[in-house]
């Protein structure tokens, strides 16, 4: 199922931080990744790099043969964790993230307020990146995307807004399906995904391929703020489910 709209408070305008946010995001894979692929391999996050604090730069093997070239990052260079949060891997990787902090980013905003969405936002992308790298500390395969930030929104509006209405399209047909089936099923997925992730890097050291789990590290934080959040909104903060 492809989220492309959901339900949205009426009345409250554009959602500055989380249009700010994908605007960020476009403008530094075109401007910055796209023209220079150094940049992608400098300010990305790399675990090694970051458990040890060294700026790892030249080629260094990866595994099968193959090799990469790490280019030199920030000064200190923890602070890939940030630059990595805007960086991604490709058109579709950039487009289906940007996708779904459209759908749900603007709610939660709305509902918490700019400023402290900002904060939530970069924290759920800082624990995702964290998970990560608990993960595997000692790869060199560099990692990047808003995606442990963003499925800490997903989390955020499940918490916050569990019967909302989707908008997905799938078998060739566009209709409503609740929030919490939707978040729900994308957990799901990402927790099995996690758990595999780990029984092979435990089994045979295996490193790259789907993150997952920054977008558990970054879900889970996203429940606990939501739950926190949800404890000092008024009820009238909230959409329902309505035909």
């Amino acid at each position: 199922m492809l989220p492309i709209a959901d339900q949205n408070i009426p009345g409250r305008g554009w959602a500055v931080v989380t249009l700010t946010l994908i605007a960020l995001n476009v403008l530094v894979f075109v401007l910055l990744q796209l023209p220079n692929e150094a940049f992608t391999y400098g300010w990305a996050a790399v675990p090694r790099e970051i458990t040890t604090g060294i700026d790892i730069v030249g080629r260094v093997p990866v595994g099968g043969g193959q090799s990469i070239v790490l280019e030199p990052g920030p000064d200190p260079i923890q602070l890939t964790l940030l630059s990595s949060m805007f960086m991604h891997g490709g058109w579709l990787h950039l487009l289906g993230n940007m996708l779904f902090l459209w759908i749900f980013g603007d709610n939660v905003e709305h509902t918490v307020g700019p400023i402290v969405f900002t904060i939530f936002y970069l924290g759920a992308g800082l624990v995702g990146s964290l998970a990560q790298i608990a993960l595997e500390p000692n790869s060199i395969i560099p990692s990047l995307g808003a995606s442990g930030a963003i499925a800490g929104v997903l989390a955020a509006y499940l918490v916050l807004y569990p019967s909302n209405r989707i908008l997905v399209y799938a078998f060739f047909n566009a209709f409503w399906v609740p929030a919490v089936v939707v978040i729900g099923l994308w957990a799901v997925l990402q927790f099995i995904g996690g758990f595999g992730q780990i029984a092979v890097t435990q089994q045979t050291g295996a490193q790259g391929g789907v993150a997952y789990m920054a977008h558990i590290g970054g879900f889970v934080a996203g429940l606990v703020f939501g739950f926190i959040a949800r404890a000092f909104i008024r009820p009238r903060a909230y959409t329902r489910w309505s035909s």
